[in-house]
Protein backbone atom coordinates (compact mmCIF):
# COMPACT_ATOMS: atom_id res chain seq x y z
CA UNK A 1 0.00 0.00 0.00
CA UNK A 2 1.46 3.28 -1.12
CA UNK A 3 1.02 6.14 1.26
CA UNK A 4 -0.44 9.31 -0.26
CA UNK A 5 1.99 11.55 1.64
CA UNK A 6 5.00 9.86 0.04
CA UNK A 7 3.44 10.25 -3.40
CA UNK A 8 2.91 14.00 -2.80
CA UNK A 9 6.49 14.33 -1.54
CA UNK A 10 7.95 12.67 -4.63
CA UNK A 11 5.77 14.78 -6.93
CA UNK A 12 7.05 17.90 -5.17
CA UNK A 13 10.66 16.78 -5.69
CA UNK A 14 10.05 16.23 -9.41
CA UNK A 15 9.04 19.87 -9.84
CA UNK A 16 12.61 21.09 -9.15
CA UNK A 17 14.89 21.44 -12.23
CA UNK A 18 17.61 18.82 -12.63
CA UNK A 19 21.40 18.96 -12.78
CA UNK A 20 23.91 16.11 -13.22
CA UNK A 21 25.08 14.22 -10.12
CA UNK A 22 27.90 11.81 -10.67
CA UNK A 23 29.44 10.81 -7.34
CA UNK A 24 27.62 9.20 -4.43
CA UNK A 25 28.70 10.30 -0.96
CA UNK A 26 30.11 7.28 0.87
CA UNK A 27 29.68 8.11 4.53
CA UNK A 28 26.51 10.15 4.27
CA UNK A 29 25.76 13.60 5.66
CA UNK A 30 24.20 14.31 9.05
CA UNK A 31 21.31 16.70 9.36
CA UNK A 32 23.37 19.05 11.54
CA UNK A 33 26.07 19.31 8.87
CA UNK A 34 23.45 19.77 6.17
CA UNK A 35 21.94 22.67 8.13
CA UNK A 36 25.37 24.29 8.50
CA UNK A 37 25.86 24.01 4.75
CA UNK A 38 22.48 25.61 4.06
CA UNK A 39 23.26 28.55 6.33
CA UNK A 40 26.52 29.20 4.47
CA UNK A 41 25.61 28.50 0.85
CA UNK A 42 21.87 28.93 0.36
CA UNK A 43 21.19 31.66 -2.19
CA UNK A 44 17.97 32.82 -0.53
CA UNK A 45 19.83 33.35 2.75
CA UNK A 46 22.68 35.10 0.98
CA UNK A 47 20.16 37.41 -0.66
CA UNK A 48 18.53 38.23 2.68
CA UNK A 49 21.96 38.97 4.18
CA UNK A 50 22.63 41.34 1.29
CA UNK A 51 19.32 43.04 2.07
CA UNK A 52 20.47 43.56 5.66
CA UNK A 53 23.73 45.08 4.42
CA UNK A 54 21.78 47.36 2.10
CA UNK A 55 19.63 48.62 4.99
CA UNK A 56 22.70 49.13 7.19
CA UNK A 57 24.37 51.25 4.51
CA UNK A 58 21.20 53.32 4.19
CA UNK A 59 21.21 53.80 7.96
CA UNK A 60 24.80 55.01 7.84
CA UNK A 61 23.82 57.44 5.10
CA UNK A 62 21.00 58.79 7.28
CA UNK A 63 23.49 59.66 10.02
CA UNK A 64 25.00 62.25 7.68
CA UNK A 65 21.81 64.32 7.65
CA UNK A 66 23.02 66.31 10.69
CA UNK A 67 26.30 67.24 8.99
CA UNK A 68 26.79 70.47 7.06
CA UNK A 69 26.66 70.40 3.30
CA UNK A 70 29.77 71.94 1.73
CA UNK A 71 30.14 72.45 -1.98
CA UNK A 72 32.60 73.90 -4.44
CA UNK A 73 31.17 75.75 -7.44
CA UNK A 74 32.71 77.42 -10.48
CA UNK A 75 31.12 79.17 -13.42
CA UNK A 76 32.15 80.79 -16.67
CA UNK A 77 29.82 83.36 -18.26
CA UNK A 78 30.24 84.94 -21.68
CA UNK A 79 28.16 88.11 -22.17
CA UNK A 80 27.01 89.62 -25.45
CA UNK A 81 29.03 92.74 -24.61
CA UNK A 82 30.86 94.46 -21.77
CA UNK A 83 28.56 95.82 -19.11
CA UNK A 84 29.15 99.57 -18.86
CA UNK A 85 27.49 102.45 -17.02
CA UNK A 86 27.71 106.11 -18.00
CA UNK A 87 26.68 109.33 -16.23
CA UNK A 88 23.69 109.59 -18.58
CA UNK A 89 22.53 106.11 -17.42
CA UNK A 90 22.76 107.28 -13.82
CA UNK A 91 20.97 110.59 -14.49
CA UNK A 92 18.20 108.82 -16.39
CA UNK A 93 17.53 106.65 -13.37
CA UNK A 94 17.09 109.67 -11.03
CA UNK A 95 13.78 111.49 -10.48
CA UNK A 96 15.63 114.83 -10.73
CA UNK A 97 18.10 113.56 -13.29
CA UNK A 98 17.50 116.34 -15.84
CA UNK A 99 18.40 119.12 -13.40
CA UNK A 100 21.47 117.29 -12.17
CA UNK A 101 22.53 116.56 -15.75
CA UNK A 102 22.25 120.29 -16.65
CA UNK A 103 24.46 121.25 -13.73
CA UNK A 104 26.88 118.46 -14.69
CA UNK A 105 27.05 119.70 -18.30
CA UNK A 106 27.70 123.27 -17.08
CA UNK A 107 30.64 122.05 -15.01
CA UNK A 108 31.96 120.13 -18.00
CA UNK A 109 31.53 123.19 -20.23
CA UNK A 110 33.60 125.21 -17.80
CA UNK A 111 36.33 122.67 -18.27
CA UNK A 112 36.08 122.89 -22.05
CA UNK A 113 34.37 119.53 -22.49
CA UNK A 114 31.27 118.85 -24.48
CA UNK A 115 28.47 116.79 -22.84
CA UNK A 116 29.33 113.83 -25.12
CA UNK A 117 33.00 113.97 -24.22
CA UNK A 118 32.19 114.25 -20.55
CA UNK A 119 29.75 111.31 -20.69
CA UNK A 120 32.23 109.11 -22.55
CA UNK A 121 35.13 110.02 -20.31
CA UNK A 122 33.17 109.13 -17.15
CA UNK A 123 31.71 105.84 -18.47
CA UNK A 124 32.85 102.82 -16.39
CA UNK A 125 33.05 99.11 -17.35
CA UNK A 126 31.25 97.19 -14.61
CA UNK A 127 31.78 93.70 -16.03
CA UNK A 128 33.64 92.38 -19.02
CA UNK A 129 32.24 89.89 -21.53
CA UNK A 130 34.28 87.00 -20.06
CA UNK A 131 33.48 86.24 -16.41
CA UNK A 132 34.96 83.41 -14.32
CA UNK A 133 33.98 82.89 -10.69
CA UNK A 134 34.55 80.19 -8.08
CA UNK A 135 33.25 79.93 -4.52
CA UNK A 136 32.92 77.58 -1.57
CA UNK A 137 29.40 77.34 -0.06
CA UNK A 138 28.15 75.65 3.11
CA UNK A 139 24.68 74.95 4.54
CA UNK A 140 24.12 73.45 7.97
CA UNK A 141 20.60 72.64 9.20
CA UNK A 142 20.39 73.13 12.96
CA UNK A 143 16.64 72.62 13.39
CA UNK A 144 14.23 70.79 11.05
CA UNK A 145 11.21 70.21 13.24
CA UNK A 146 12.37 66.67 14.09
CA UNK A 147 12.39 65.49 10.48
CA UNK A 148 16.05 64.46 10.48
CA UNK A 149 15.62 62.40 13.65
CA UNK A 150 12.51 60.82 12.16
CA UNK A 151 14.39 59.92 8.97
CA UNK A 152 17.10 58.26 11.03
CA UNK A 153 14.48 56.33 13.01
CA UNK A 154 12.96 55.12 9.74
CA UNK A 155 16.39 53.96 8.56
CA UNK A 156 16.92 52.08 11.84
CA UNK A 157 13.50 50.46 11.43
CA UNK A 158 14.45 49.34 7.93
CA UNK A 159 17.57 47.65 9.31
CA UNK A 160 15.45 45.85 11.92
CA UNK A 161 12.96 44.81 9.24
CA UNK A 162 15.74 43.39 7.04
CA UNK A 163 17.24 41.48 9.96
CA UNK A 164 13.89 39.96 10.86
CA UNK A 165 13.36 39.13 7.20
CA UNK A 166 16.64 37.21 7.25
CA UNK A 167 15.46 35.28 10.31
CA UNK A 168 12.22 34.46 8.52
CA UNK A 169 14.22 33.14 5.59
CA UNK A 170 16.22 31.00 8.03
CA UNK A 171 12.99 29.49 9.34
CA UNK A 172 11.75 28.80 5.83
CA UNK A 173 14.97 27.13 4.70
CA UNK A 174 15.15 25.09 7.91
CA UNK A 175 11.66 23.70 7.35
CA UNK A 176 12.52 22.99 3.70
CA UNK A 177 15.66 21.13 4.72
CA UNK A 178 13.74 19.02 7.26
CA UNK A 179 11.27 17.97 4.57
CA UNK A 180 13.99 17.26 1.98
CA UNK A 181 16.41 15.50 4.34
CA UNK A 182 14.00 13.30 6.27
CA UNK A 183 11.91 12.83 3.15
CA UNK A 184 14.95 11.10 1.67
CA UNK A 185 15.28 9.03 4.87
CA UNK A 186 11.60 8.08 4.60
CA UNK A 187 12.04 7.10 0.96
CA UNK A 188 14.96 4.85 1.97
CA UNK A 189 12.84 3.11 4.60
CA UNK A 190 10.01 2.56 2.13
CA UNK A 191 12.50 1.15 -0.37
CA UNK A 192 13.95 -1.17 2.28
CA UNK A 193 10.45 -2.35 3.16
CA UNK A 194 9.63 -3.02 -0.49
CA UNK A 195 12.91 -4.88 -0.90
CA UNK A 196 12.06 -7.02 2.11
CA UNK A 197 8.64 -7.82 0.63
CA UNK A 198 10.27 -8.82 -2.65
CA UNK A 199 12.72 -11.13 -0.88
CA UNK A 200 9.92 -12.71 1.15
CA UNK A 201 7.73 -13.29 -1.90
CA UNK A 202 10.70 -14.69 -3.81
CA UNK A 203 11.18 -17.30 -1.10
CA UNK A 204 7.45 -17.95 -1.21
CA UNK A 205 7.57 -18.41 -5.00
CA UNK A 206 10.48 -20.82 -4.74
CA UNK A 207 8.63 -22.75 -2.05
CA UNK A 208 5.49 -22.84 -4.19
CA UNK A 209 7.45 -24.24 -7.15
CA UNK A 210 8.73 -27.12 -5.00
CA UNK A 211 5.29 -27.83 -3.57
CA UNK A 212 3.78 -27.88 -7.08
CA UNK A 213 6.46 -30.30 -8.26
CA UNK A 214 5.61 -32.55 -5.30
CA UNK A 215 1.93 -32.30 -6.14
CA UNK A 216 0.98 -30.68 -2.85
CA UNK A 217 -0.53 -27.48 -4.33
CA UNK A 218 -2.37 -26.63 -7.50
CA UNK A 219 -0.70 -24.93 -10.46
CA UNK A 220 -2.79 -21.80 -9.88
CA UNK A 221 -1.24 -21.38 -6.43
CA UNK A 222 2.24 -21.36 -7.94
CA UNK A 223 1.10 -18.86 -10.60
CA UNK A 224 -0.36 -16.66 -7.87
CA UNK A 225 3.01 -16.59 -6.09
CA UNK A 226 4.83 -15.64 -9.32
CA UNK A 227 2.37 -12.84 -10.12
CA UNK A 228 2.70 -11.44 -6.60
CA UNK A 229 6.50 -11.55 -6.88
CA UNK A 230 6.43 -9.71 -10.20
CA UNK A 231 4.23 -7.01 -8.72
CA UNK A 232 6.55 -6.73 -5.72
CA UNK A 233 9.51 -6.23 -8.08
CA UNK A 234 7.64 -3.40 -9.80
CA UNK A 235 6.86 -1.75 -6.44
CA UNK A 236 10.48 -2.14 -5.33
CA UNK A 237 11.79 -0.50 -8.50
CA UNK A 238 9.30 2.32 -8.13
CA UNK A 239 10.40 2.85 -4.52
CA UNK A 240 14.00 2.88 -5.74
CA UNK A 241 13.24 5.64 -8.23
CA UNK A 242 11.43 7.58 -5.52
CA UNK A 243 14.50 7.21 -3.31
CA UNK A 244 16.80 8.46 -6.08
CA UNK A 245 14.53 11.47 -6.73
CA UNK A 246 14.46 12.34 -3.02
CA UNK A 247 18.26 12.18 -2.77
CA UNK A 248 18.71 14.26 -5.92
CA UNK A 249 16.35 16.91 -4.54
CA UNK A 250 18.28 17.02 -1.25
CA UNK A 251 21.59 17.29 -3.13
CA UNK A 252 20.20 20.08 -5.25
CA UNK A 253 19.09 22.06 -2.20
CA UNK A 254 22.56 21.66 -0.70
CA UNK A 255 24.14 22.76 -4.02
CA UNK A 256 26.21 19.60 -4.11
CA UNK A 257 27.60 18.00 -7.26
CA UNK A 258 27.68 14.72 -5.33
CA UNK A 259 24.59 12.70 -4.52
CA UNK A 260 23.90 13.34 -0.83
CA UNK A 261 22.98 10.31 1.26
CA UNK A 262 21.48 11.15 4.68
CA UNK A 263 23.42 9.63 7.56
CA UNK A 264 20.67 10.10 10.18
CA UNK A 265 17.52 8.05 10.76
CA UNK A 266 13.98 9.05 11.51
CA UNK A 267 13.60 9.72 15.22
CA UNK A 268 11.14 10.34 18.01
CA UNK A 269 11.47 12.56 21.08
CA UNK A 270 9.08 11.51 23.80
CA UNK A 271 9.39 14.34 26.36
CA UNK A 272 8.27 17.53 24.62
CA UNK A 273 7.63 20.54 26.89
CA UNK A 274 4.02 21.69 27.35
CA UNK A 275 2.30 23.57 24.55
CA UNK A 276 2.35 26.85 26.50
CA UNK A 277 6.17 26.87 26.45
CA UNK A 278 6.23 26.83 22.64
CA UNK A 279 3.49 29.44 22.32
CA UNK A 280 5.31 31.81 24.67
CA UNK A 281 8.61 31.32 22.86
CA UNK A 282 6.95 31.94 19.51
CA UNK A 283 5.30 35.14 20.69
CA UNK A 284 8.65 36.40 21.95
CA UNK A 285 10.83 35.33 19.03
CA UNK A 286 8.85 34.93 15.81
CA UNK A 287 10.49 37.29 13.28
CA UNK A 288 7.25 38.33 11.56
CA UNK A 289 6.12 39.99 14.79
CA UNK A 290 9.45 41.79 14.94
CA UNK A 291 8.95 42.91 11.34
CA UNK A 292 5.61 44.42 12.30
CA UNK A 293 7.30 46.29 15.15
CA UNK A 294 9.93 47.55 12.71
CA UNK A 295 7.23 48.66 10.28
CA UNK A 296 5.43 50.43 13.11
CA UNK A 297 8.66 52.24 13.98
CA UNK A 298 8.94 53.38 10.38
CA UNK A 299 5.30 54.45 10.28
CA UNK A 300 5.80 56.46 13.47
CA UNK A 301 8.78 58.12 11.81
CA UNK A 302 6.55 59.11 8.90
CA UNK A 303 4.11 60.64 11.40
CA UNK A 304 6.94 62.71 12.89
CA UNK A 305 8.01 63.85 9.43
CA UNK A 306 4.51 65.00 8.60
CA UNK A 307 4.29 66.84 11.91
CA UNK A 308 7.62 68.49 11.18
CA UNK A 309 6.14 70.09 8.07
CA UNK A 310 4.23 72.45 10.38
CA UNK A 311 7.44 73.57 12.12
CA UNK A 312 10.13 75.99 10.89
CA UNK A 313 13.47 75.01 9.43
CA UNK A 314 16.55 76.83 10.69
CA UNK A 315 19.90 76.60 8.93
CA UNK A 316 23.28 78.29 8.96
CA UNK A 317 24.82 79.17 5.62
CA UNK A 318 28.01 80.79 4.35
CA UNK A 319 30.01 81.52 1.24
CA UNK A 320 33.68 82.17 0.46
CA UNK A 321 34.74 83.53 -2.92
CA UNK A 322 37.79 81.66 -4.12
CA UNK A 323 38.20 83.49 -7.44
CA UNK A 324 36.45 86.41 -9.11
CA UNK A 325 37.16 88.81 -11.96
CA UNK A 326 38.88 92.06 -11.07
CA UNK A 327 36.07 94.37 -12.17
CA UNK A 328 33.84 96.96 -10.61
CA UNK A 329 30.85 94.64 -10.21
CA UNK A 330 32.72 92.12 -8.08
CA UNK A 331 34.55 94.76 -6.08
CA UNK A 332 31.45 96.79 -5.30
CA UNK A 333 28.75 94.18 -4.94
CA UNK A 334 30.35 90.78 -4.11
CA UNK A 335 31.96 90.37 -0.66
CA UNK A 336 34.87 87.98 -0.20
CA UNK A 337 32.84 85.95 2.31
CA UNK A 338 29.63 86.06 4.29
CA UNK A 339 27.80 84.06 6.96
CA UNK A 340 24.13 83.97 7.83
CA UNK A 341 21.22 82.14 9.40
CA UNK A 342 17.95 81.43 7.61
CA UNK A 343 14.51 80.47 8.83
CA UNK A 344 11.73 79.13 6.61
CA UNK A 345 8.18 78.27 7.60
CA UNK A 346 5.63 77.09 5.03
CA UNK A 347 2.33 78.87 5.60
CA UNK A 348 0.30 77.37 2.78
CA UNK A 349 1.29 73.94 1.49
CA UNK A 350 -0.24 72.21 -1.51
CA UNK A 351 1.01 68.71 -0.57
CA UNK A 352 -1.93 68.13 1.78
CA UNK A 353 -0.07 68.09 5.08
CA UNK A 354 -3.11 67.38 7.19
CA UNK A 355 -4.26 64.47 5.06
CA UNK A 356 -0.74 63.05 4.85
CA UNK A 357 -0.47 63.18 8.64
CA UNK A 358 -3.82 61.44 9.03
CA UNK A 359 -2.76 58.76 6.55
CA UNK A 360 0.46 58.13 8.49
CA UNK A 361 -1.48 57.74 11.74
CA UNK A 362 -3.84 55.31 10.02
CA UNK A 363 -0.85 53.20 9.01
CA UNK A 364 0.21 52.92 12.64
CA UNK A 365 -3.30 51.76 13.60
CA UNK A 366 -3.34 49.23 10.76
CA UNK A 367 -0.06 47.72 11.93
CA UNK A 368 -1.39 47.45 15.49
CA UNK A 369 -4.39 45.46 14.26
CA UNK A 370 -2.18 43.28 12.03
CA UNK A 371 -0.01 42.44 15.01
CA UNK A 372 -3.00 41.38 17.10
CA UNK A 373 -4.26 39.19 14.26
CA UNK A 374 -0.80 37.72 13.69
CA UNK A 375 -0.46 36.75 17.35
CA UNK A 376 -3.85 35.04 17.22
CA UNK A 377 -2.95 33.16 14.03
CA UNK A 378 0.43 32.16 15.44
CA UNK A 379 -1.07 30.63 18.56
CA UNK A 380 -3.37 28.54 16.34
CA UNK A 381 -0.46 27.53 14.09
CA UNK A 382 1.74 26.44 16.98
CA UNK A 383 -1.07 24.51 18.68
CA UNK A 384 -1.99 22.79 15.42
CA UNK A 385 1.58 21.72 14.70
CA UNK A 386 2.10 20.63 18.31
CA UNK A 387 -1.03 18.47 18.29
CA UNK A 388 -0.09 17.02 14.90
CA UNK A 389 3.24 15.99 16.38
CA UNK A 390 1.46 14.35 19.31
CA UNK A 391 -0.95 12.63 16.95
CA UNK A 392 1.91 11.27 14.84
CA UNK A 393 3.65 10.04 17.99
CA UNK A 394 0.51 8.26 19.14
CA UNK A 395 0.04 6.76 15.68
CA UNK A 396 3.59 5.44 15.67
CA UNK A 397 3.23 3.76 19.04
CA UNK A 398 -0.26 2.54 18.21
CA UNK A 399 1.04 0.71 15.16
CA UNK A 400 3.67 -1.15 17.18
CA UNK A 401 1.27 -4.00 17.99
CA UNK A 402 0.18 -4.12 14.36
CA UNK A 403 3.79 -4.66 13.25
CA UNK A 404 4.18 -7.57 15.70
CA UNK A 405 0.87 -9.03 14.54
CA UNK A 406 1.83 -8.69 10.89
CA UNK A 407 5.23 -10.35 11.46
CA UNK A 408 3.61 -13.23 13.30
CA UNK A 409 0.97 -13.56 10.60
CA UNK A 410 3.65 -13.81 7.90
CA UNK A 411 5.30 -16.67 9.79
CA UNK A 412 2.03 -18.49 10.40
CA UNK A 413 0.78 -18.08 6.82
CA UNK A 414 4.08 -19.38 5.49
CA UNK A 415 3.95 -22.48 7.66
CA UNK A 416 0.28 -23.05 6.93
CA UNK A 417 0.93 -22.78 3.17
CA UNK A 418 3.65 -25.42 3.34
CA UNK A 419 1.16 -27.70 5.08
CA UNK A 420 -1.60 -26.96 2.61
CA UNK A 421 -3.71 -25.14 5.19
CA UNK A 422 -3.65 -21.72 3.49
CA UNK A 423 -3.45 -20.35 -0.01
CA UNK A 424 -0.74 -18.40 -1.76
CA UNK A 425 -3.02 -15.38 -1.64
CA UNK A 426 -3.06 -15.59 2.16
CA UNK A 427 0.74 -15.49 2.27
CA UNK A 428 0.87 -12.53 -0.13
CA UNK A 429 -1.75 -10.62 1.86
CA UNK A 430 0.25 -11.16 5.04
CA UNK A 431 3.45 -9.86 3.40
CA UNK A 432 1.70 -6.81 1.98
CA UNK A 433 -0.02 -6.09 5.29
CA UNK A 434 3.36 -6.13 7.05
CA UNK A 435 4.85 -3.80 4.44
CA UNK A 436 1.89 -1.42 4.69
CA UNK A 437 2.08 -1.20 8.48
CA UNK A 438 5.83 -0.59 8.41
CA UNK A 439 5.45 2.14 5.78
CA UNK A 440 2.61 3.75 7.70
CA UNK A 441 4.72 3.73 10.83
CA UNK A 442 7.63 5.37 9.01
CA UNK A 443 5.30 8.05 7.64
CA UNK A 444 4.09 8.72 11.19
CA UNK A 445 7.71 9.30 12.23
CA UNK A 446 8.24 11.63 9.28
CA UNK A 447 5.08 13.59 10.12
CA UNK A 448 6.25 13.89 13.71
CA UNK A 449 9.62 15.29 12.64
CA UNK A 450 8.06 17.82 10.24
CA UNK A 451 5.56 19.03 12.85
CA UNK A 452 8.26 19.25 15.52
CA UNK A 453 10.47 21.27 13.17
CA UNK A 454 7.63 23.70 12.51
CA UNK A 455 6.88 24.16 16.22
CA UNK A 456 10.52 24.88 17.00
CA UNK A 457 11.29 26.95 13.91
CA UNK A 458 8.57 29.55 14.46
CA UNK A 459 10.11 30.14 17.86
CA UNK A 460 13.58 30.57 16.26
CA UNK A 461 14.73 27.54 18.24
CA UNK A 462 16.33 25.39 15.55
CA UNK A 463 19.09 24.39 17.95
CA UNK A 464 16.57 22.57 20.15
CA UNK A 465 15.61 20.45 17.14
CA UNK A 466 19.19 19.21 16.93
CA UNK A 467 19.25 18.59 20.68
CA UNK A 468 15.99 16.64 20.52
CA UNK A 469 17.38 14.62 17.63
CA UNK A 470 20.53 13.72 19.57
CA UNK A 471 18.49 12.83 22.68
CA UNK A 472 15.81 10.92 20.79
CA UNK A 473 15.00 7.27 20.34
CA UNK A 474 15.90 5.97 16.87
CA UNK A 475 13.83 3.01 15.78
CA UNK A 476 14.12 1.15 12.51
CA UNK A 477 11.11 -0.55 10.98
Amino acid sequence: MKNKLLVCFVTWMLSVPCFPLSVVAENGLSFADAWKRVQVENDALLASRAEVEHAEHKQSAAKSLYLPEVGLSASYIYLDDDVKISPDDIFDSMPAGDKVKSMFDMIGGGMGLSPAQLNKGLTSTIAERDNLTSSLTATWPIYTGGRITAAQDIAAGQVDEAQYGHKLQLISQFEHLVRYYFGAVLAKQVYTTRLSVEEGLKKHRDHAVLLEQQGQIARVERMQSEASLDKAVVERKKAGRDLEIARVALSRMLKSQELIVPADDLFLYEDLPPLEVFIKKTMNNYPALGMLDAKKEQASGVVDIEKGKYLPTVALFGNVNLYEEDDLLNKALMPDWFLGVGVSLPLVDRSGRAEQLSAAKSTVKRIDHLELQARSDLSVLVEQAYRQAQQALEEYHGLGSSVKLAEETVNLRGKAFSQGLSTSLDVVDAQLFLAGVKSQRAVAQYNYIVSLAQVLAVGCDQESFLQYQNSSTHERN
